[in-house]
């Protein structure tokens, strides 16, 4: 085989040297329990990440190819109005990421009602899926699949459903794919696909062929929005040969899309379902597949968008001839639900690959982020029940209710676009657990209502903000004692901590309404400050509370003990009383070891003394009888010596 040959070979060979660099991506077959791999070998794990609902399968299994399409799950409204699936992204954590997701929606008489839902779909925050009853009789029985792009910058996906009246969503299941943060643009919106076509006669692409796309996108046929007026002239050109420029960064578009193209010497039109009051991305495929065009000026037409010339194409001029050329455009403030393309000869036939049609969505505000996690931590800590449906973003879509109990509000002390939790309330609710310590997160919060609860534990100091005005934790069973830090909150009116606690006036109230009633669980000193709210105009009752203390109608506090344990005086009581005991300690020790050396010298204590005197009495009396029998011994032994003469 010849170099040449070989090279020529070697150029034409499908594939590219680009390698797609992002690996995170799921495929959740929803209502499974089970992972499944389907016919074109993609696999597809049991259900997962999701916060309530029930699985189901749909009437008709037989009717469905694919596995992942014959079970579903729905969310009754007694896990609440709204319910997410939450996938974790490891890689958006600390960066913005860029993920493809796709979801196939299919009702099938599931529940034997014969009655399709009416529920919207959100993203990170945003609305862009609105399913309504009835659907159509073949929208309902197959289903339908839904894609789009979205930016995420918190390390989670938050997919959610809102349930409309007392409908329950229904999903199939759902795939994540994570793409280039540069793709198609459109920063700050969700791009939500409304057509993507090809000139290849079925549908093709992840989950409907072997073909593949990095990005996981499945491309229609483009002739199903041709109108048939124009299908005359219309022909379909093809190519084995390689196109340069494809799989390239940042879209990745798959080399098969420019393989083929619809050419036509008349006018090519495409007719595209849209959403009126809403911004458009097109974006245009083309390559010069025709080995009869060569040079730049052979092959030349316009686009009119409708009814607007809106760019001249010269593919060869701009890229050469058996290269990938793509360009987009956006039709701005639609007032019709029908998007017209037109592609209108110049010189020679028109010629186009594909086709995408993407709404604008402009991203919502979303809840701060600090303040998502302090919600989700009282969710845990409160153990809110799952009938309120605290799941996905507590203030997004700003267009459905916040979380059941919850205000929110703008940010308007600070230059973020981040939305705020204002009030929490959660009077009666049936709540069991204590309050998190995260509260602090919350530092817009104006009112709490806790009230009429069984929530325990201590009242964490750091629920004190200078936002906070309104405070109810009545008819509880909190322990412990008040925190000072309430003093420095801008209270108006409090009827606090009670485990019994009540109050008769309404938060509109502009005058200070304290009463704190019996049977509390609270003890310790009240904060003198606190007390005096309800001095300046309310109305306070303390009695038959534990232990609570230091203001009047009280007892009074002991002097050692305090909220904190030892009070300041007790404490220098207690050290006083210390060295009392030490220095006594001390001077006993000194007095016996004193003793001890006294004794060794035959020295005594005083009472001691008196005896000395008889003592040396005795000693000289002894000493007196010891000399005379020693005189008389001496006296003896004279008297037997023999006499010596002079």
């Amino acid at each position: 085989m010849s170099l040449l040959l070989f090279l020529s070979l070697f150029l034409n060979l499908p594939f590219t040297l680009s390698s797609f660099p992002y690996s995170v991506s799921y495929y959740i077959n929803c209502g499974s329990q089970i992972a499944v791999t389907d016919s074109f070998n993609s696999t597809w794990q049991p259900d997962e990440f999701y916060t309530g609902g029930s699985t189901s399968s749909v009437s008709e299994p037989l009717l469905f190819k694919l596995p992942q399409e014959k079970t579903l799950r729905y969310f009754p409204l007694s896990t609440g109005k709204k319910n997410c699936y939450v996938i974790p992204l490891p890689n958006t954590s600390t960066s913005t990421g860029r993920y493809y997701v796709r979801t196939f929606t299919v009702y099938d008489n599931y529940d034997g009602k014969s009655r399709s839902p009416s529920f919207d779909v959100s993203v990170e925050g945003t609305v862009v899926f609105s399913w309504r009853s009835p659907w159509s009789e073949e929208l309902a029985r197959d289903g339908a699949y839904s894609d789009l792009y979205v930016n995420v910058n918190d390390g989670e996906l938050d997919l959610c459903f809102y349930s409309i009246a007392t409908d329950p969503p229904v999903i199939g299941s759902l795939t994540v794919i994570e793409i280039d943060p540069e793709s198609y643009g459109g920063n700050g919106y969700v791009l939500v696909n409304y057509g993507r076509l090809s000139s290849s006669s079925d549908q093709w692409g992840p989950g409907f062929s072997n073909d593949t796309d990095d990005f996981g996108r499945s491309w229609q046929s483009e002739s199903e929005f041709r109108p048939e007026s124009t299908n005359s002239d219309v022909q379909i050109i093809s190519t084995t040969m390689k196109i340069n420029n494809t799989n390239q960064a940042p879209n990745y578009f798959p080399m098969k899309l420019y393989q083929s193209g619809v050419t036509a010497s008349d006018t090519i039109e495409y007719t595209l379902g849209v959403d009126a009051k809403m911004d458009y991305l097109l974006w245009f495929h083309f390559a010069e597949i025709d080995l009869s065009v060569t040079k730049p000026g052979q092959r030349v037409f316009d686009i009119f968008v409708n009814d607007k010339n809106v760019s001249r194409i010269d593919i060869v001029k701009n890229v050469g001839t058996f290269a990938a050329y793509d360009w987009s455009y956006a039709a701005v403030n639609l007032s019709s639900t029908v998007l017209s393309v037109q592609l209108v000869p110049v010189v020679g036939s028109v010629l186009i690959s594909g086709l995408e049609n993407y709404g604008l969505v402009p991203a919502d505000l979303s809840t701060a982020s600090n303040q998502v996690m302090a919600m989700r931590a009282l969710k845990e800590s409160l153990r809110v029940p799952d009938r309120m449906g605290w799941n996905g973003d507590p203030c997004a879509p700003t267009s459905w209710d916040a979380w059941e109990g919850v205000t929110c509000s703008p940010n308007n002390n600070s230059n973020s676009s981040a939305l705020v939790i204002s009030q929490i309330n959660l009077g009666s609710q049936g709540l069991k657990g204590t309050i998190s310590d995260q509260i602090n997160l919350l530092t817009n919060l104006v009112t709490l209502n806790l009230s009429s609860n069984s929530l325990e534990g201590t009242i964490p100091s750091s629920l004190a903000h200078k936002s906070l005005t309104q405070l109810d934790l009545s008819n509880n069973q909190f322990t412990g004692s008040i925190p000072d830090s309430l003093t420095s909150s801008s209270l108006q009116i409090m009827p606090l901590l009670d485990i019994c606690v009540d109050f008769s006036k309404s938060f509109g109230m502009s005058h200070v309404h304290f009463r704190l009633l019996n049977d509390n669980l609270l003890e310790g000193r009240v904060p003198e400050q606190l007390y005096s709210i309800g001095v300046h105009g309310g109305e306070i009752d303390l009695s038959g509370n534990k232990a609570l203390c230091g203001v009047p109608s009280l007892p009074d506090c002991s002097v050692i003990w305090d909220n904190d344990g030892l009070s300041k005086g007790g404490k220098v009581g207690i050290a006083l009383a210390c060295f009392i005991f030490v220095s006594i300690l001390l001077l006993l020790i000194y007095i016996c070891c004193i003793r001890k050396g006294t004794n060794d010298y035959d020295f005594g204590l005083p009472q001691d003394l008196t005896s000395m005197a008889a003592k040396r009495n005795r000693y000289l009396r002894q000493k007196s009888l010891m000399l005379m029998e020693f005189e008389s011994q001496h006296a003896k032994g004279l008297s037997s010596l023999p006499l010596d003469s002079p």
